[in-house]
């Protein structure tokens, strides 16, 4: 049972396409595993729509359709990876060789289909990452994060927005546990340690606007680089 959901909020700016690609990537692979947060991100649209059929129409320029396409054309690579993610929940995507291994069952969210995955890097004893390039916005930062059982992170805030997905496993911190399928939001006012649970190893995805703020020098200069 999924515990932990994006709050309003969030999915509002998701479905205005308001969010930045690697935050957009990480939600909609909650949305893949949540048909209660499905339902309210189609609430959401179907309000939208009535907003719209509200508001006064107005006298568009003669070119206003020559560059409306030609927009759409520039967004042709974004358009075709969304697409992907209107798959039924349960779609995978396939990981290359060169890709990180996972543990038998865990499969990885077909959001993340037509994304660069890299094989598994060293991040600490017990702690392995894997990089994933947005097609269409390289400059996201997103990545799989793989710790073993009973292994933390260091303790960290964010300069700017975490979003995280739990695949596979179980961590906890300050505030609650979350397990497979549930989603965490963290900014700036969010200070935590997460530990995964002593049973099992933890796979998460997840992605960062601005920096994760680790404390300590070692924890830092490991952090950097990554690119956390």
């Amino acid at each position: 049972m999924i515990r932990h959901h994006p709050d309003d909020a969030l999915l509002l700016a998701h479905a205005a396409g308001n969010l930045p690609s690697g935050a957009a990537l990480v939600l909609e692979s909650h949305l893949e595993a949540c048909a209660e947060c499905c339902k309210r991100v189609h609430l959401l649209h179907v309000v939208g729509g009535v907003l719209l059929d509200d508001i006064e129409p107005a006298t568009l320029a003669p070119d206003a359709l020559t560059r409306a396409l030609a927009a759409i054309d520039g967004f042709a690579a974004p358009a075709a990876s969304g697409a992907a993610s209107d798959n039924a929940p349960g779609a995978t995507v396939s990981v290359s060789p060169s890709g990180p291994v996972l543990p038998p069952g865990v499969q990885l969210p077909r959001a993340l289909d037509g994304c660069e995955i890299s094989p598994w890097r060293w991040l600490g004893p017990g702690m392995r990452w894997s990089r994933v390039t947005v097609p269409y916005d390289r400059a996201a930062n997103v990545f799989l994060l793989r710790i073993g059982a009973g292994k933390n992170l260091p303790m960290h805030s964010h300069s700017d927005l975490e979003l995280t997905q739990v695949l596979h496993g179980e961590f906890g911190d300050e505030r609650s546990q979350y397990r497979p399928g549930d989603f965490d939001g963290a900014d700036g006012d969010i200070h935590h340690q997460p530990v995964v649970r002593p049973g099992g190893e933890c796979i998460c995805l997840t992605s960062v606007e601005g920096r994760v703020l680790f404390k300590g020098l070692i924890a830092r200069t490991v952090g950097a680089l990554a690119g956390m």
